[in-house]
């Protein structure tokens, strides 16, 4: 999950990193009586997930009111990159005399946090990497060793600063490591890291959160829910259910538990001619109640003319899958054809349930897969 930069800028300063004074709107009104409390001149800087939004004209300064207006309102009406833009962050103006770059990432190869640290900031990075990669030292963290003050004393080294903002860029690095280990992120960056005169600000943020972790961050959790951002609807029920969701190009709805079997299903349902129109992923132990989100989910899919569920049943109980089968069909009302394969722990228990309802039942997967393919083929 990524954040916004308002959202970001919310946790820096939590965590004595410094930022410019802003706030956020939702409307042109909103913008203006933000500058208000703010004061001329300010940045305005639209909220999107997109990379080279300032190159794109999402982020611009104003001198007065009227300028406000007319950018807020363009911003509002077009949009960055073809991404609607519902809010505005409205920041004061700083006086910036140098950019640096700094971020904290995690290098899995060899499993250890990463600072990746330059006295050239203000560009992409990747630029910085191919063209000067001299210019970005990196200082490596031990998990299990953590954060150190040497650790620190190398990054402020790396950029050459003054003694006083050398004391200043270990308290943000500080900050970023601290950012990193509670929000279980995958990347924290501050480009620009300016150095005004008024010391050092972190001009833009870039929060990425681990999607596995958000069950332990409620308030991100409430969040995406409010603003899917770059998630579908059906990947936001996905992870409020917990499983696995990919939508693919086909009209057949596909349902597994554990990624190699719902793999090996897509592959069985294209070998005899069929178009999968999903990946999705129950997982182990699945209970009734996700089983139906799941089988809610592909039956309003109004692309899907038939689903296929492949379950083999070891921590997965095959009357619990049942169970949430038929409460789907109870739920949602909606008929489409359904196949099937149920084998594994508390089978028979499972297989008396669709049999009671009337759905039919498979044990040999070819044959579930070739059934649903000629079922999709005759509609």
């Amino acid at each position: 999950m990524r954040l916004y930069e308002y959202e970001g800028k919310n946790i820096f300063s939590r965590y004595d990193i410094p930022v410019p004074k802003g706030s956020v709107a939702s409307s042109v009104e909103e913008v203006v009586k933000k500058i208000s409390e703010i004061g001329l001149p300010a940045v305005l800087k639209a909220q999107v997930l997109v990379g080279g939004r300032g190159k794109a004209g999402g982020i611009k300064l104003v001198r007065n009111i009227e300028e406000a207006k007319h950018v807020s309102e363009h911003l509002f009406k077009t949009g960055v990159k073809g991404v609607p833009v519902k809010k505005i962050l409205v920041e004061e103006a700083v006086n910036i005399i140098k950019e640096y770059y700094i971020s904290l990432t995690i290098d899995r190869s060899l499993r250890k946090y990463v600072y990746l640290v330059s006295s050239e900031g203000g560009v992409d990075i990747e630029e910085i990497a191919a063209s000067k990669p001299e210019a970005i030292h990196k200082i490596y963290i031990d998990p299990l060793v953590g954060l150190r003050d040497y650790h620190l004393r190398r990054i402020a080294e790396s950029l050459n600063l003054d003694p006083e903002n050398s004391k200043r860029i270990q308290i943000i690095a500080k900050g970023l490591y601290k950012i990193m280990t509670d929000y279980d992120a995958d990347l924290v960056e501050i480009n620009p890291l300016a150095l005004t005169d008024k010391g050092l600000v972190a001009l833009d943020s870039k929060i990425t959160i681990d999607d596995n972790a958000l069950f332990r961050h409620k308030d991100l959790e409430e969040s995406l829910s409010a603003d899917p951002r770059e998630f579908t609807e059906e990947e936001v029920i996905a992870k409020k259910h917990g499983f696995s969701y990919v939508s693919l190009e086909g009209d057949i709805g596909i349902i597994g538990n554990g990624a190699g079997l719902t793999m090996a299903t897509l592959d069985l349902v294209a070998h005899f001619g069929g178009k999968p129109a999903n990946f999705l992923d129950i997982g182990g132990g699945a209970s009734a109640e996700r089983v139906k989100a799941a089988l809610s989910l592909l039956l309003r899919d109004k692309r899907i003319k038939a689903v296929f569920i492949n379950v083999y049943g070891g921590i997965t109980r095959c009357d619990e899958v049942a169970r949430g089968i038929i409460s789907a069909l109870e739920e949602t009302g909606i008929r489409k054809p359904l196949v099937v394969r149920l084998v594994g722990t508390r089978e028979e228990e499972g297989r008396k349930i669709l049999e009671e309802a009337g759905i039919k039942y498979f044990i040999n997967d070819d044959e579930a897969a070739k059934h649903v393919v000629e079922l999709v083929k005759n509609l």
